[in-house]
């Protein structure tokens, strides 16, 4: 594709608008022959600073809102406009596929990954073409411009032309709406789970990540909003967006029965048999099937559709042993975690609760003493390890989060992740519950540079045999 035809409201000469483009980067090393290079400002650095070795890949031109020296043409334009150029050329590249199937946009600090792949699974269960991007499928829950109109390219040209009904559904993160990572795409729906304690790293404060947020919930970028209201948060973005807005509630499921093998209730006059275990599983499929009404679907063929969904990964996996139940669940925030402990306590109501968890470094720090206080108080024992400590040690990590930890809790530290599974289960006799929290389906854990080989669940079920 040519460059005037990709960059087509930018004024470019004959030659650099007949330049052969094939593929558009933001990171250097991923650039090669025929790539458009956007350097673009960074939080620690600016992209211009790898323009270099952009061209030396391969890279024909440069677009950026400083000049840049290069080999290639650059082209300047201002840094308002750098985001929507980006998207816009990287959805040209790749044939626009955003145009060809509904797209579903789902924001919060718990519950994304859960309520995307179950949009994605009830769509398939009601015969659409179906599919969803976030934390389970790409590095970033929300990749960057290139690479999130390339996985739905990737996605959709898969799917069946035949069939009418096409949907993606996208996790969308607070960091990508701040980068303006979305940036060309407008959802049929936009839903919000929830907002606690989360990337104060980054935003700041409380409100700063809520606004983040809420700039999802505009005719810029969607059309609808499904959003839980149980969560103050979300009463207040449902009162002062300006979409078309469902509200969604726990008391829109009546007669409510869980189970460590499902949970049934009724949904709009509908019976709903659903896989999934635990209460905010309850929540996250009030959310999935309204969505999906919203997106025209009948009431009666979602509630009947929930019994078809697959159970998503690393969210309550349950593991069974001889006598003791293994739970292997993503919880990482002080709000993830309180719910998830509490379900736990529901379900297995006359044994003990055991907690093996950790928190991430070079992450918000705040939240760790918070996340101390919150499993101490809901567990009667509990083993704080490492999780993925980056750069940071993890034993400074373990110190900030002991520091939370309830007085008079049982509370043990022990460094090495996989010796702290083995305490766990050691500790645990017949009728006790092992809660293995903050990783769930990632299968690596990020010490220093090292991307180490790790699996809660394949640890779990390796100590239980």
């Amino acid at each position: 594709m040519q460059l005037g035809d990709i960059l087509d409201d930018v004024s470019l000469d004959v030659s650099t608008s007949s330049l052969e483009v094939t593929r558009v980067e933001i990171d250097s090393r991923q650039c090669e022959p025929g790539t458009l290079f956007f350097a673009m400002p960074g939080t620690r650095q600016h992209g211009a600073k790898f323009a270099k070795d952009a061209t030396e890949r391969g890279a024909v031109c440069v677009v950026s809102d400083r000049p840049v020296e290069s080999s290639v043409p650059v082209v300047v334009v201002p840094t308002t406009q750098l985001p929507a150029l980006l998207a816009h050329a990287s959805a040209a590249v790749v044939g626009h596929p955003e145009t060809r199937a509904k797209l579903v946009a789902v924001t919060g600090t718990n519950g994304k990954t859960s309520v995307t792949t179950l949009v994605g699974s009830l769509a398939h269960a009601l015969s659409w073409n179906a599919a969803s991007i976030g934390t389970l499928t790409n590095p970033r829950t929300t990749p960057a411009a290139p690479e999130l109109y390339r996985s739905l390219a990737a996605l959709i040209v898969r799917f069946d032309a035949a069939t009418p009904d096409s949907l993606v559904a996208i996790e969308v993160s607070s960091h990508a709406l701040d980068q303006r990572r979305v940036a060309g795409l407008r959802f049929c729906v936009a839903a919000f789970t929830n907002l606690s304690h989360d990337h104060l790293d980054y935003h700041d404060t409380m409100e700063q990540y809520f606004l983040a947020k809420a700039s999802l919930f505009t005719p810029e970028h969607a059309k609808r909003a499904v959003i839980w209201t149980d969560d103050a948060y979300g009463e207040r973005l449902a009162e002062m967006t300006a979409l078309p807005v469902t509200r969604v509630s726990r008391r829109d499921a009546v007669d409510v029965e869980s189970s460590l093998r499902g949970s049934t209730f009724f949904w709009r006059g509908h019976l709903v048999n659903s896989p999934l275990v635990g209460d905010y599983n309850v929540d996250n499929a009030l959310l999935a099937m309204a969505i999906m009404s919203t997106l025209g679907v009948s009431d009666e063929r979602v509630a009947a559709s929930m019994g078809e969904v697959a159970s998503i990964p690393g969210r309550f996996d349950v593991l069974y042993g001889e006598g003791v139940t293994v739970i292997v669940d993503y919880a990482h925030t002080p709000e993830g975690l309180l719910r998830l402990l509490s379900d736990v306590r529901k379900l297995q109501p006359g044994g003990r609760i055991i907690t093996v968890f950790g928190a991430g470094g070079d992450r918000d720090r705040t939240k760790r003493p918070e996340m101390g206080r919150v499993v101490s108080t809901n567990s009667d024992l509990t083993i704080v390890t490492s999780d993925n400590p980056r750069s940071e040690g993890p034993d400074d990590i373990i110190d900030a989060v002991l520091v939370g930890a309830a007085p008079g809790a049982q509370v043990v530290r022990e460094p090495d992740r996989r010796q702290a599974i083995v305490r766990a289960l050691a500790s645990a006799q017949s009728g006790d519950v092992v809660v293995i929290a903050g990783k769930g389906h990632e299968s690596t854990r990020t010490v220093g540079d090292l991307v180490l080989p790790f699996d809660d669940r394949v640890v779990a079920e390796e100590l239980l045999k």
